[in-house]
């Protein structure tokens, strides 16, 4: 079953190089190059997800998104974007964002986190397995090795968070957004320490190496302990 992307992109050569790097993955595009019917199209089409730049000649972006979700319109929303500032990236989380993506950008990495919130928003598998961690969530609990953790609800949500999204780089600013949602202190070195407690509790001996950190970058669910 095909996937029907919504893109909403101004610039001509950035909207042709989605719609092939999308097509040729085997989804469906419907492309705009303003937000102007964008309504009239959620509201007439199946659309899965929206691939949604913030400088348009109509209006910003992510403040269309924001209305819109007040109205009720709950389709997956992932900005692309040249406003890349860490408060560029938490805004556009706050304004409706389920993900964010900075240019220039990587057309594998685009791939991959289209795939990740597809498989996210359409799969509501009771289990959840990456190598040796389970989760199940009737009882939101995790087990390695088959063996349970005793997680907080933050420990529980972060590693939720790199369970659903395996080999795709987090950055502080993503992971602040979506498991700090309400967070009035916002700061990179709050994940820092929860991410070293959790790694600490997932992986005491420190030999499997589960999450990666990738300097000056963010963090990853790694495939392997090396």
């Amino acid at each position: 079953m095909k996937n029907t992307i919504l893109i909403v992109e101004d610039e001509e050569d950035i909207l042709d190089l989605l719609e092939y790097t999308l097509n040729s993955d085997g989804h469906e595009c419907i492309c705009c190059v303003d937000t102007l019917h964008l309504k009239k199209i959620l509201d007439e089409e199946k659309i899965d997800l929206i691939l949604m730049d913030r400088n348009l000649p109509s209006g910003e972006g992510s403040i269309f998104i924001k209305e819109i979700r007040k109205e009720g319109y709950n389709t997956p929303v992932i900005y692309l974007s040249a406003k890349d500032s860490s408060q560029n990236i938490l805004e556009g989380f706050d304004r409706g964002g389920d993900d964010y993506i900075t240019k220039p950008f990587d057309t594998l990495e685009l791939k991959a986190r289209v795939k990740a919130l597809l498989k996210r928003v359409n799969k509501n598998d009771d289990v959840l397995k990456y190598r040796d961690i389970t989760y199940h969530s009737l009882n939101k609990v995790f087990h390695i090795d088959g063996v349970e953790k005793n997680l907080t609800s933050l420990e529980k949500n972060l590693l939720l968070e790199f369970l659903k999204n395996p080999n795709i780089l987090l950055s502080r600013d993503i992971l602040l957004a979506r498991v700090w949602p309400d967070s009035f202190d916002k700061q990179s070195k709050t994940v820092n320490v929860a991410i070293k407690r959790l790694k600490e509790k997932i992986d005491p001996d420190n030999t499997k190496n589960y999450i990666k950190t990738i300097r000056g970058e963010g963090y990853m669910l790694s495939s392997s302990s090396c």
